[in-house]
């Protein structure tokens, strides 16, 4: 069990961890930048909310393959392009998330590797 460890700092920006301790012989993953790209059609969704939920999605489908759940994930990190989102980018990573509070950074940068491409996640997973 990977064990989270909370020093009084996170809690007050965000809900994350502000480090967590991978314990034991692990398995780990290293999930490459992810956008929420439709992963049968290669498609990028126009809105915010829908690339947020697919590149959560894709997040997903990705550990399960590692044989993996968001509950694994020790690091998250966030580009997003518009602060305008965060918002609502916050509700869709609950969703996804739950009560699971890997160490995290979120950052918004002026773009990504494609023009449309609002969102980008990147994760390390243990288990």
């Amino acid at each position: 069990m990977n064990r989270t460890i909370n020093a009084g700092v996170a809690h007050h920006v965000g809900s994350y961890s502000d480090a967590v301790e991978i314990n034991g012989a692990k398995r780990i993953v290293y999930v490459s930048g992810t956008p929420g790209i439709n992963s049968d059609s290669g498609k990028l969704p126009e809105s915010f909310a829908e690339q947020a939920d697919l590149a959560w999605k894709n997040i997903v489908q990705i550990l399960s393959e590692a044989d993996m759940g968001v509950e694994d994930i020790v690091k998250l990190t966030q580009h997003l392009i518009r602060r305008e989102d965060l918002a609502g980018y916050r509700d869709i990573r609950t969703k996804y998330l739950g009560e699971c509070a890997p160490a995290s950074m979120l950052t918004f940068l002026p773009e990504l590797v494609w023009p449309d491409m609002l969102i980008e996640l990147e994760v390390v997973a243990a288990k």
